[in-house]
């Protein structure tokens, strides 16, 4: 066995008991584990965690441990650019693409209405959800700290609000978002690309005071759904308020 001091830094603490919470402790560690293992054994996912310093140098999650380390392990940065240091994960994510669990149903949705390519695993199988993600390079977007331990997720996002709107708040202000979104893009029910339509094209398929109040209209072609500038789409623009970028 091996002894290491560990302190782990702002939301990070909440995976702790309350105990180990915002101060350095000591913790007795397996000969030969490494950090990865170490993190997740006191409750911390490696998807959590964006930077680690050991004795002031940075650090991957396979470095073993060494007697007397001290170890500080930091959430992402928003507040200076920490790209000089040592990444965690051998590629970045180029398109942001997300696979909710079956728990987030509703953040799902949001998200598709931002523009953001989302799955919804109805399944309870974390492996399914493992394999869509490594597949499609998808950001796991979940409540399960479990499912983000498994060592075949690189990305992944511990959702803490229980509202589906302020959890999507939650991942555009941890992930910045704003500048990526394309609202009322994507399909909300099926995640397929939304196209606009000519109004004469549609006068069969909505209903008459529909058609005669407003002009402009899309079509999801995998669902077949008609979209318009109605009750409903107000309806998401004020629960997007505050989150997109002023166009």
């Amino acid at each position: 066995m091996v002894v290491a001091t560990f302190r782990f830094y702002e939301e990070l603490n909440d995976f702790l008991p309350p105990a180990l919470r915002q101060r350095d402790f000591e913790r007795a560690c397996a000969h030969a584990a490494t950090l990865k293992h170490t993190l997740e054994a006191l409750g911390v996912p490696h998807t959590e965690v964006e930077l680690i310093l050991i004795n002031g140098e940075s650090a991957g999650f396979e470095r073993i441990l060494r007697e007397g380390d001290r170890v500080a392990v930091y959430p992402t940065f928003e507040a200076f650019d920490i790209t000089p240091l040592l990444q965690l994960r051998d590629h970045p994510l180029r398109v942001t693409r997300f696979i909710a669990d079956r728990h987030l149903g509703g953040l799902a949705r949001l998200l598709r209405v931002t523009g953001f390519d989302t799955l919804w695993n109805t399944a309870s199988e974390h492996g399914a959800i493992a394999e869509a993600a490594a597949r499609d390079h998808r950001i796991v977007l979940t409540r399960d700290c479990e499912l983000l331990k498994r060592r075949d997720i690189t990305h992944g996002c511990f959702v803490r609000a229980r509202q589906s709107a302020l959890q999507l708040r939650e991942i555009f202000e941890r992930l910045d978002l704003a500048r990526s979104a394309r609202p009322f893009t994507l399909c909300m029910h099926c995640n397929a690309p939304l196209r606009k339509v000519d109004k004469s094209g549609v006068q069969q398929r909505v209903p008459a005071p529909v058609f005669d109040c407003y002009e402009r209209f899309t079509n999801c072609d995998l669902c077949g759904r008609i979209f318009w500038e109605g009750l409903h789409w107000q309806r998401m623009l004020a629960v997007l308020d505050g989150i997109l970028v002023p166009s």
